[in-house]
């Protein structure tokens, strides 16, 4: 995948339709991204803006694979912790394009995430995936140590509940 290039998204109309479009796509897919099915247009362009607008803000870092010109997946560094807890950061809405999956895409914008938070300062990563076609393996192949699931944490965007994994990783430098 030497193709894809890992960048930090800004606001812009072709990357904010973009990200729409995978959010809107991976729900339709059954991705417990926090949102249910079908989840409209106005939705995602809710969420996505107020997201650009937060990482304008410094309080999170959006990020982007591109394969060219097509968005192909993204995740987002949440960074506004409080006072107590300037050391960590939180991994959140990894999604990748479906016909991306399998390439690496997700690995590769994880790295760049963490590789991020260091530069940041951070030193602990969290997360949390469906216990039900989650991300825990990918996440473990990278490293996170899982923590505990905790039952019927949410509702899969489908109807039904599913249960959460909560992860964790050191990285950077020991405070």
């Amino acid at each position: 995948m030497s193709s894809i290039e890992i960048k930090v998204l800004t606001r812009d109309a072709a990357t904010l339709a973009a990200l729409v479009d995978t959010l809107i796509e991976t729900v339709a897919a059954g991705g417990s991204v926090s949102f249910m099915h079908p989840l409209s247009r106005q939705a995602a362009e809710g969420f996505w803006d107020q997201s650009l607008t937060a990482a304008e803000g410094g309080e999170r870092v959006v990020l982007g694979a591109w394969d060219g010109d097509a968005l192909v997946g993204t995740v987002t560094l949440l960074l506004d912790f409080p006072d107590n807890q300037p050391h960590r950061a939180e991994i959140a809405k990894l999604m990748t394009r479906l016909a991306h999956r399998g390439k690496g895409i997700a690995s590769r914008l994880m790295r760049a995430a963490e590789a991020l938070a260091a530069e940041k300062g951070r030193t602990l990563l969290v997360l949390d995936t469906a216990t039900e076609e989650g991300a825990s393996g990918l996440y473990e192949k990278l490293g996170f140590t899982l923590t505990g699931e905790i039952p019927d944490f949410a509702l899969k965007p489908h109807g039904g509940l599913t249960g959460t994994l909560i992860y964790w990783k050191r990285i950077g430098q020991s405070r």
